[in-house]
């Protein structure tokens, strides 16, 4: 027993025809991403990022080359306010890792682009990342990973209020 079972045991002893398997289910990806999320965040410090600028940086690399997005493609993408991606931007091109061009598709616009060293940094960190959620989940089976991740696909496939435009998994 787990501490996701003894919660929803203990209310279905309390109210049980109130939870259903969605309250299991967000319980255990709840608690799931909390821990992905802070083996991350012990990591990205060590190379000098916060998570924002992390989640910048990757949402450029992954962009491909020449590693470039708009502004506010970036603020659509990792749905922070525009505030916050300007200063997450300014912290990353004063070290050298973005900088800033007029976009050559809009004369008015700019784009955000990646520095060679960004994207070296870029790589580490998802390097990094990688690697402190493979810790999470080092224990489990890769078939039970898989079916995990099969699972969780068909219920986003079809859950409500997922798809939403500007929305992120």
């Amino acid at each position: 027993m787990d501490p996701v079972d003894e919660l929803i045991g203990t209310w279905r002893l309390e109210l049980p025809s109130v939870l259903g398997p969605e309250s299991e289910l967000i319980k255990r990806v709840l608690l799931l991403a909390q821990a992905f999320g802070d083996a991350a965040a012990a990591e990205l410090p060590e190379l000098g990022l916060t998570s924002a600028e992390y989640d910048v940086l990757a949402a450029l690399r992954r962009a491909g080359t020449p590693y470039a997005r708009r502004p506010n493609e970036l603020t659509k993408a990792l749905m922070l306010s525009s505030g916050g991606i300007s200063n997450v931007i300014n912290r990353l091109e004063a070290r050298g890792l973005v900088e800033r061009q007029a976009d050559p598709a809009d004369g008015r616009g700019s784009r955000v682009l990646l520095t060679p060293v960004g994207v070296e940094l870029a790589e580490r960190a998802l390097k990094v990342n990688t690697a402190a959620h493979a810790t999470v989940v080092a224990d489990v089976p890769q078939e039970t990973l898989t079916a995990a991740a099969d699972a969780l696909r068909a219920v986003f496939a079809t859950a409500k209020g997922l798809r939403r435009p500007g929305r992120r998994p």
